[in-house]
């Protein structure tokens, strides 16, 4: 619950929109706040918003202060609704996000002052992972780009952080995050580190393979490797003088020190068997047993489990409330299927399974990381759930800063990796987060960007492949998408150009192809969003170039419409043309994509021709070049007035419909309404 305080009309006004915005989740507090700002501050724990000037917050909040990890966030919003500041739990209490979204509603300007924010990094305290040590000293190490490591036991898909990797042998190397040296000063640069883009994708700048698993020389996993390495006295400094601080991610329980953070990742699910009425104190003293002796830590258990005929049982549904863990049951047929190290005659007589902890562990994870270990009335089994990463394919939009989806923006800095062609990568370079490693590629070479996206997620990291306008209209989701399914993406190189995008411009100018880089799945606020294989894939939408020249004409698209490109690089001219007299008879308003290049000059004039013999001489027809970017053109004109030598690699052809009008110097196809003047 959000505490919503203000004493004033201007205030109250105010928390009334946040009220209404936020259904369920805010709760009003009248009176002087001197009497309900303590009340909400012990009764919100999800923030207070405080409609009050910052001095009269502070010197309240004063005396209530704790903790930074028990205080609740708490956002002072000033009289005129200009400005959402958070005062105190930027990052651990929530305070910075709260501000974000107090802003959003209001029309307000988010001041966020905490250190990392402002310099682009994300809060060490704010991945919404558990985390320990000395949160402080590593964030101002890095800060400073100072040298900071960063290890891990496996390669989960953190947003980018610029850190360091010092010298050490091949097999440290191999379980350092992205194993990659990073200027100490990268974070101050203006852009982030690039590299070209070659066969070596699917390795890091330091020639190490991304990913891990793999055996060394020792003979050992890398992750038994890094298990060891975990271990090191982390902070001894170099022999240069420079003090060397450090970033694990693990599960396992590691000793911190005053120059180390460790981050818990979610990677454990604890498998639970009882016996009717066991104890909550059962069930958690030999989960806790069963995790120190394992040497795991208890911060990255993410759920019990175990079969369907125990969801009920009371010492197991305590016992998760207690700990905070989702309690996940399977039907016994399916556990029973699953090969497990231990199974028991007599759970498989008791409830239909001959696994309940071993086997409900393995359900809920990717491999046994504990065997099943005993008490009297309950038995335990730990999985562990290796990291999944993730891909997002990014629409830019046409090419105007103010035209790019914030989706996409958030994406491009939830990413350790961004790949795609270099002049669209460029757009964004000042939206990276420091640290941020750009694959970066040249025109004709969509089908080697997706399978360094596909092989970068797979390999534990979170990527963003970009392009211009919308990702998946003539771009590189489908690509992408196919790889990530296991196939193979069309050979987009046959001449030089980008598959069905005949050159530098783009979505925005005329062509999603031209470099413009998703499976329908569960939708997430408009994006789609799903797994394909073992990686999470997200697709964010961007205006397209058809959208973006059609605004700029009027209303051309008003009414039904084809979109079709050109470019016969891997669709024959025979199927092209097919489908441009079919819409020519359909008489819908029809837009090219992709019209014409140097080494395709011909397809656009037959493509008029084919329309110009179901349309009148009259009907509008328009070329727009560089769609909202620098050199912007829009030719208003005629079929019959059509010339084809006004087009280029730049520019979006849209022909209307036997119906669309020009009105006042716009072009418009009507729907049809009985009170348009022309019906």
């Amino acid at each position: 619950m959000i505490g919503l305080i203000a004493v004033t009309a201007a205030g109250r006004a105010a928390a009334a929109r946040l009220a209404t915005s936020w259904p369920g989740e805010t709760r009003a507090y009248d009176g002087p706040a001197a009497r309900s700002l303590p009340r909400a501050w012990h009764e919100c724990e999800d923030g207070l918003v405080c409609f009050l000037a910052a001095g009269a917050v502070i010197r309240l909040i004063a005396p209530l202060l704790a903790s930074k990890r028990t205080d609740p966030a708490v956002v002072c919003v000033d009289e005129a609704a200009r400005f959402a500041v958070p005062l105190v739990g930027g990052h651990a209490g929530g305070a910075n996000a709260l501000a974000v979204r107090v802003a959003d509603v209001l029309g307000a300007q988010p001041v966020i002052t905490t250190a990392s924010d402002a310099a682009g990094l994300p809060g060490l305290d704010d991945l919404g992972w558990p985390v320990e040590g000395a949160i402080a000293a590593v964030t101002r190490a890095l800060l400073d780009g100072g040298m900071v490591i960063l290890d891990s036991d496996q390669t989960w898909p953190l947003p980018a952080l610029p850190v360091t990797r010092a010298e050490a042998p091949a097999q440290r190397a191999e379980c350092a995050f992205g194993h990659v040296l990073v200027d100490p000063n990268a974070h101050l640069a203006p852009t982030p580190r690039s590299r070209e883009l070659g066969s070596d994708a699917g390795q890091s700048p330091a020639g190490g393979a991304i990913g891990g698993g793999s055996a060394g020389e020792s003979g050992k996993s890398t992750e038994e490797t890094c298990a060891e390495n975990l271990a090191e006295d982390p902070v001894q400094d170099t022999a240069e003088g420079l003090t060397r601080y450090r970033i694990l991610v693990t599960d396992r329980v590691v000793a911190a020190d005053a120059r180390t953070v460790v981050l818990r990742p979610p990677s454990l699910v604890v498998g639970v068997g009882a016996s009717k009425n066991v104890s909550r104190a059962e069930v958690l003293g030999l989960i806790d047993d069963t995790l120190a002796e394992a040497g795991l830590s208890l911060a990255s258990v993410t759920a019990l489990a175990t079969v369907d005929a125990k969801a009920a049982e009371p010492g197991l549904v305590a016992a998760a409330r207690e700990r905070g863990w989702p309690l996940l049951t399977y039907p016994a047929a399916r556990l029973g299927v699953i090969p497990v190290p231990n199974p028991s005659a007599a759970a498989l007589a008791a409830v239909g399974t001959p696994s309940v902890a071993e086997a409900a562990a393995l359900a809920g994870a990717d491999v046994l990381a504990v065997q099943k270990r005993k008490s009297a009335m309950a038995t335990v089994a730990i999985g562990r759930i290796r990291p999944r990463g993730r891909l997002a394919v990014v629409g830019l939009g046409p090419g105007a800063r103010d035209l790019l989806p914030p989706r996409a923006v958030a994406e491009l800095r939830r990413a350790s990796v961004i790949v795609g062609l270099g002049q669209y990568v460029d757009q964004v370079r000042d939206l990276l987060r420091p640290g941020t490693e750009v694959l970066a590629s040249d025109l004709g070479a969509e089908e080697e960007r997706a399978k360094a996206a596909v092989t970068l997620a797979r390999a534990g990291h979170a990527v963003a492949l970009v392009g211009s306008g919308d990702a998946g209209v003539y771009a590189m989701a489908s690509p992408a998408l196919l790889q990530a399914d296991g196939g193979m993406a069309d050979d987009d190189t046959a001449d030089g150009y980008p598959a069905d995008g005949d050159g530098a411009g783009g979505d925005g100018a005329g062509g999603d192809g031209a470099g413009g880089d998703g499976r329908s799945a569960d939708t997430d606020g408009g994006s789609a969003c799903g797994d394909i294989g073992d990686i999470e894939v997200v697709v964010v939408p961007g205006i397209t170039a058809s959208l973006a020249a059609a605004a700029l004409l009027g209303a051309p698209l008003g009414h039904d419409h084809a979109v079709i490109s050109l470019s016969d690089l891997h669709t024959p001219w025979e199927v092209i043309e097919r489908r441009v007299r079919a819409a020519a008879e359909a008489d819908y308003v029809t837009v090219f994509y992709n019209p014409r290049s140097k080494g395709r000059h011909w397809q656009l004039g037959a493509s008029l021709a084919v329309l110009a013999a179901h349309r009148p001489p009259q009907t509008p027809a328009a070329i727009v070049r560089n769609a909202s970017r620098a050199g912007q053109r829009v030719v208003l004109t005629t079929v019959a007035a059509f010339d084809p030598e006004a087009v280029d690699m730049l520019s979006l052809v849209i022909v209307g419909a036997s119906t669309t009008r020009v009105v006042g110097g716009r072009m418009v196809t009507p729907r049809g309404y009985s009170w348009q003047p022309w019906q």
